[in-house]
């Protein structure tokens, strides 16, 4: 009986994510290369990629799932979205995106993420299997908070890391109660000068600075994560879309050695040389061919061709402008990369503009099909940069979930109605 007990309980235990799963003739698109494994296996285990092999053999027991020539992709990700955060941006209660505390910068908005949300299932039905969530704009510059990493996985949890990054904005107009962009610029430098630790005094000559150790006690919240951007643990991510405030970033980026990322950047074409010499990665709307503001009055649909050309890496978030990158925003992310390709980017840097791109500039790692790597995948019906392409299966943490929206539930709720 013991013995019973012990398997049941082993049985429960064991992580749904253990099936072993064979997806077969697939048109790879593993990242690895610039082009696809055809009939490709595609072995997953525990989570994790095991091989993608030309018309490699299935394991025993594994559940197939038959591409018919399709392409498979890794899932994508969209760069910068607020996805979990907002659900109906008009009703309060479901907006949990802003900070109202001074102490803003260390603002961690990802224990409010709802995975229930219908923008959820609608944006992994469209392909979406993990996003770069960031928070609103707070009442003090120039911090909004801390940025978080989400898997949109079946169920109510799909915080995948918080801590990714510190999230400023500079410009636009959020900030014109203080004056001039002038005092946002310095306030961002002085939150940094002020967190970075000061040299040890040589022996008798004084006494080590605190800074120079843990906070003390009664520091402002948010400072050991702004201590995590010196020392190039995480980056700042800086919400801004002028030339002048782009090269002002990328500055900051040389003056204090850290990582930077722009999103937004509709002038960021203008800085490509600095930007790429100063290591400053940018997260883009190719969507964005109008100006929205007086900030972003050179705004081109070629901004992510150009930036690529010069050597900066690039990523596709924010798409489809303030309701698509939400409402929309599988939909939205596919449409821009595609807007990218067909104006200079090539097809293969589109595809990696939302896969491993965003992943490595926010410092995740990984997006591709290689072994060992998570088993996030999409099977798509046609080219996923198309628009009108379906995803057809889609797998998170090497399990198959739900692609089906409340859209689709109303559909067929409604599709005899008269």
């Amino acid at each position: 009986m013991k013995t019973l007990v012990s398997l049941i309980a082993l049985a429960i235990a064991a992580p749904t994510s253990a099936q072993t799963i064979a997806v077969t003739h697939a048109e790879a698109w593993t990242l690895e290369g610039d082009m696809p494994v055809r009939d490709a296996t595609i072995v997953i285990a525990d989570g994790k990629i095991v091989s993608v092999t030309s018309g490699g053999a299935v394991p025993d027991g594994a559940t197939v799932i038959d591409a018919r020539g399709r392409p498979v992709t890794p899932g994508f990700v969209n760069a910068a979205t607020q996805i979990g955060l907002v659900e109906v941006s008009g009703s309060g209660d479901t907006r949990d995106t802003a900070s109202t505390d001074e102490r803003n910068a260390g603002f961690d908005m990802s224990s409010a993420l709802n995975g229930n949300s219908t923008l959820v299932s609608l944006a992994r039905a469209d392909g979406i299997t993990r996003a770069l969530v960031y928070p609103s704009a707070s009442r003090f510059a120039p911090f909004n908070g801390e940025a978080a990493m989400v898997r949109l996985r079946d169920g109510s949890d799909i915080r995948d890391a918080a801590d990714v990054g510190v999230y400023a904005v500079i410009g636009g107009g959020a900030w014109e109660r203080l004056g001039s962009r002038a005092v946002q610029w310095a306030a961002l430098r002085k939150a940094l000068a002020d967190a970075r630790p000061s040299p040890t005094p040589e022996k008798g000559k004084g006494k080590k600075d605190k800074r120079g150790g843990p906070p003390p006690p009664g520091k402002r919240a948010g400072e050991a994560l702004i201590r995590a951007v010196l020392r190039g643990e995480v980056p700042l991510a800086i919400q801004t879309h002028r030339e002048s405030d782009i090269r002002q970033a990328a500055a900051l980026a040389r003056e204090f050695g850290i990582r930077v990322v722009i999103v937004g950047g509709a002038e960021a074409w203008r800085a490509a040389d600095e930007l790429a010499a100063a290591k400053v990665a940018v997260v883009l709307d190719p969507q964005a061919n109008l100006p929205g503001s007086f900030d972003q009055l050179g705004a081109r649909q070629d901004n992510a061709t150009l930036l690529r050309r010069a050597g900066v890496a690039v990523a596709i978030g924010l798409a489809g402008g303030n309701i698509h990158s939400n409402y929309n925003a599988g939909m939205a992310l596919r449409e821009g990369a595609g807007l990218a390709v067909s104006n200079g980017l090539s097809w293969i840097e589109g595809l990696r503009a939302v896969t491993t791109a965003p992943l490595a500039i926010w410092g995740r790692g990984g997006g591709t099909l290689a072994p060992g790597a998570d088993a996030d995948l999409v099977v798509w019906d046609g080219d996923p940069l198309e628009p009108s392409s379906i995803a057809v299966r889609v797998i998170i943490e090497g399990r198959e979930v739900s692609n089906r929206s409340r859209q689709d539930v109303l559909a067929e709720r409604y599709k005899d109605a008269r």
